[in-house]
């Protein structure tokens, strides 16, 4: 099983920025340990992280026919883009959405996510277990659904 995970803007500045939102484990730390967590579930991880939209994007349409599912933290893209939300819906590829901050207990303009009525599923608010969380869960329904 390939499981790709993307992440959105700014989260390469995790651990310097606003650590009192989002912490202070870096992005690279976030990833080791998702990585670890993925061998240990017999899972293979791809790891992307952009900040620009279009790459997102692209990176999205990439996954059609390689990727069984994705863990996707859009940061502040989860708000605001249509093409990413369109991109998604075009591979099909079954996604949990993640964040480390509760978005939900953010500024009025965070508590709405245009991706999250498609997604599997969402975990908010564990900081950087958010990712362990997402993994596991969308392992968890991609097994199911294959009756592993």
């Amino acid at each position: 099983m390939h499981i790709a995970v993307l992440n959105g803007p700014n989260l390469n500045l995790l651990g310097e920025r606003e650590p009192e939102v989002y912490g202070r484990t870096t992005l690279a730390e976030i990833e080791a340990r998702t990585r670890e967590r993925a061998r240990t579930l017999g899972v293979d991880m791809s790891w992307t992280q952009t900040n620009h939209e279009g790459d997102l994007v692209d990176a999205i349409q990439r996954l059609k026919g390689k990727a069984d599912g994705l863990v996707i933290n859009a940061a502040a893209f989860t708000h605001t883009s249509l093409a990413v939300r369109d991109a998604l819906l075009a591979v099909r590829v079954p996604f949990v959405e993640v964040h480390l901050s509760n978005i939900f207990g953010r500024e009025p303009e965070r508590h709405r996510s245009v991706l999250a009525d498609a997604a599997v599923g969402l975990v908010t608010g564990f900081g950087a277990e958010s990712y362990r969380l997402g993994l596991e869960g969308l392992v968890g329904h991609l097994q199911a659904r294959h009756g592993a």
